[in-house]
């Protein structure tokens, strides 16, 4: 894994974090938004742990130019904060979710992994407050992204609804009864359907457009 941290002080103490995890490794490091570039690269980190401020590109900016790699690292964005707008534009540009700094070792491991296999990574009360405030500031769906809604089959659409809820893959599967390829292949559809990146702007799309419920409880 990548570790972005604009202070060295930090950097270190992710790094003695990580080292208490034996199925992960720090193989880079980087000070701002273009080392992380860089590094990702040169390196290919399966996972970035970002922080968001840093100097020359940012952490959103970063996120967003990371996720247009081919094969790209999960991106977890670090905070010490409560969750603002700058969160939800990490969200939007692609980021796996969001990791407190103070976390224990084996919050940060079952985080990791959770990324890798396409979950989302951030507490409910926390992913509840990101999609309230994207339904709160949504401006409604245009006639074109209604037009991508009713694209969807029934099987996408329910799929898109689940999403939204905030469940991964293997929760999905097993709330539909469906392979865990299958779902992957209706998650694949539905982002093309809706002209979208990821499974998060899917997740704050799904908001938009009503057809989730963010108290959906998990399996």
């Amino acid at each position: 894994m990548l570790i972005a941290d604009d202070h060295s002080t930090g950097r270190s103490e992710l790094r003695h974090l990580v080292q208490t995890i034996a199925a992960f490794t720090v193989i880079a490091e980087a000070s701002d938004g273009a080392e992380v570039l860089e590094q990702t690269r040169m390196y290919r980190p399966d996972i970035v742990l970002m922080n968001l401020c840093m100097p020359r590109i940012d952490g959103v900016t970063a996120t967003a130019h990371l996720v247009r790699f081919t094969d790209p690292p999960k991106v977890l964005i670090l905070t010490g904060s409560d969750v603002d707008s700058r969160l939800l534009d990490a969200l939007n540009a692609g980021a796996s979710g969001f990791l407190d700094k103070s976390l224990s070792p084996h919050l940060l491991e079952t985080a990791m992994h959770t990324a890798l296999t396409g979950g989302r990574v951030m507490t409910p009360a926390a992913w509840d407050s990101l999609i309230q405030r994207a339904s709160a500031s949504a401006p409604g769906l245009d006639k074109a992204a209604r037009d991508r809604l009713a694209q969807l089959s029934s099987s996408e659409h329910r799929v898109l609804e689940l999403i939204g809820a905030g469940l991964s893959n293997a929760q999905i599967a097993r709330r539909l009864y469906l392979s865990h390829t299958s779902v992957k292949t209706y998650v694949s559809r539905t982002l093309t359907k809706l002209n979208l990146g990821n499974r998060t702007q899917a997740a704050i799309f799904a908001c938009e457009a009503g057809v989730s419920s963010v108290h959906c409880e998990a399996d």
